[in-house]
């Protein structure tokens, strides 16, 4: 495999983003990676807008009521309960599409990648579009900040409180389950602490709540103020204690460090580097930005061991094609049936681990959708499929009524749907406008692909357009998309 500096630089900015815009084609062959890894992390480096869709309707109804319990009890009628759920499971949608459209346009395409990864770390199912707003602001507002403070912003977040019951973690009647996951799927992973660990960490954790705007609310008479024993330290210990704790344990470092290798580097991890990310990380103090530039600033991030050796997330295929080839979508909703079919719906992780990734993405169904995903944009041609089980019954997402999808929040969904885009190839056609005809086709490869595998020209020729210039490239582009080396980056 001949790796190129053009194949280097569309590796960066395929795992510190979303793989490169139609307007970075120029520059890829030319520029350093030093010098593309500092422009990538400065346009990172300034705070997000807050994503806000809630609707004035919603923000109406619940003015004044402070408790969500409140919510559940007396102060909305049966009619106005009903309302609040339909409302906010639209505007979650309106949520997920705005975010989308974020990853697709914006320059701060490390911000959004690393807020994607934090997305599935810190996973959280909650139909409370207040609750998700605010978790994805926190996400996004620390994502290359203190791991420390991301942390404990999270672990205070209503979305989070709820989702793993914190709310009803009282003293005298402990709930474990925000204290177990805070250990083993938020620091320091498996086998590093005891059951009783946990029993200790509930403990502390009791009397954290929020209210129905997002609010941490911590409820004194509900804590324990009784002595606790979490990880070797002993005292009156609070839920602050707890994280401060765990933020001391070389395990947590470690842990977020290999993490981070396998969804950034590779899915097969080098133990020897990861440890020596996880050492830096924690001598850091916690800081993510450090911690990436380590990555993307080191030899072995480039070798060929890691360039195409992972396959794209449904997030990241569907946003690599619309960063590549622009395109206008009418029917926006389209894209979430497309997330749900290709098995990664943003705010409906399958469970509190957050979706596996690697292997996990590709089964005989998804690589078939995968694979036509391109030409059915480009044909506006009809898909007909149905979603896999969701791997979490108790926090399932699908009913199925007939021969019809229901995705709980999003509607009924009947076959035969159509993505009517409208691509925009004036940019990307002026890209190959001095590349000789005889040429075309490897010079496309390299551009799309980033694997070692090309694809047989010749092959290649019986499905395109050999009618003219535009429509050779047109049909070579999406023919080279809609193979399986495409879904490698």
């Amino acid at each position: 495999m001949v790796i190129t500096n053009q194949l280097k630089n569309q590796h960066l900015m395929w795992r510190a983003g979303f793989g490169p815009m139609v307007e970075d084609l120029d520059q890829l062959s030319a520029i350093s990676q030093k010098s593309l890894s500092k422009a990538i992390f400065s346009a990172s480096s300034k705070s997000p807008e807050y994503i806000d869709v809630a609707s004035n309707f919603l923000k109406g109804l619940t003015m004044g009521i402070d408790d969500i319990s409140k919510l559940q009890k007396k102060d909305l009628s049966a009619d106005e309960k009903k309302d609040f759920r339909k409302q906010s499971q639209q505007d979650l949608k309106s949520l997920n599409l705005a975010w989308l459209n974020e990853m697709i346009d914006t320059d701060a395409q490390l911000r959004e990648k690393m807020s994607l990864f934090w997305h599935g770390h810190f996973a959280s199912r909650n139909l409370n579009i207040f609750y998700q707003q605010l978790l994805l602001a926190t996400i996004r507002k620390n994502a290359l900040g203190n791991f420390g403070d991301l942390l404990r912003e999270v672990s205070k977040s209503a979305a989070m409180i709820n989702f793993l019951n914190n709310n009803q973690n009282r003293k005298d009647h402990p709930n474990e389950n925000f204290a177990r996951e805070v250990m083993e799927l938020f620091t320091m992973g498996r086998g590093n602490y005891t059951e009783d660990d946990v029993k200790q960490a509930a403990r502390a954790f009791t009397g954290w709540g929020a209210n129905l705007q997002g609010e941490f609310v911590f409820r004194k008479f509900q804590h324990d103020n009784g002595d606790k024993t979490f990880l070797g330290k002993s005292g009156n210990l609070d839920g602050d204690d707890v994280l401060n704790i765990l933020l001391e344990q070389r395990h947590t470092a470690q842990f977020i460090a290999r993490k981070i290798y396998r969804f950034f580097v590779n899915d097969n991890v080098d133990e020897q580097k990861a440890e020596w990310l996880g050492n830096r990380f924690y001598q850091s103090n916690y800081d993510i930005k450090s911690l990436m530039e380590d990555i993307f600033t080191s030899d072995w991030f480039y070798s060929e061991r890691n360039i195409g050796s992972k396959i794209k997330s449904p997030i990241e295929l569907i946003v690599g094609i619309r960063r590549m080839l622009p395109m206008n979508i009418e029917n926006e909703d389209v894209m979430l049936i497309v997330q749900r079919l290709l098995g990664q719906l943003l705010f409906y992780p399958p469970n509190v681990a957050g979706w596996p990734g690697g292997t996990s993405w590709i089964d005989s169904s998804t690589l078939m959708f995968r694979l036509r995903i391109p030409e059915i944009i480009y044909a506006s041609d009809q898909f007909d499929l149905k979603p896999k089980d969701d791997d979490d019954q108790m926090m399932g997402v699908r009913e199925m009524n007939n021969d019809a999808m229901r995705i709980k929040g999003f509607g009924k969904i009947n076959g035969g749907q159509m993505i009517k885009a409208q691509i925009n190839w004036d940019k990307y056609l002026t890209k190959f406008n001095n590349v000789q005809k005889e040429n075309l086709v490897s010079t496309i490869s390299t551009t799309v692909l980033q694997t070692q595998n090309t694809v047989e020209e010749s092959i290649l020729r019986k499905y395109t357009d050999n009618s003219n210039r535009e429509g050779f490239i047109k049909s070579v582009t999406i023919q080279l998309m809609s193979t399986p080396e495409y879904q490698l980056c």
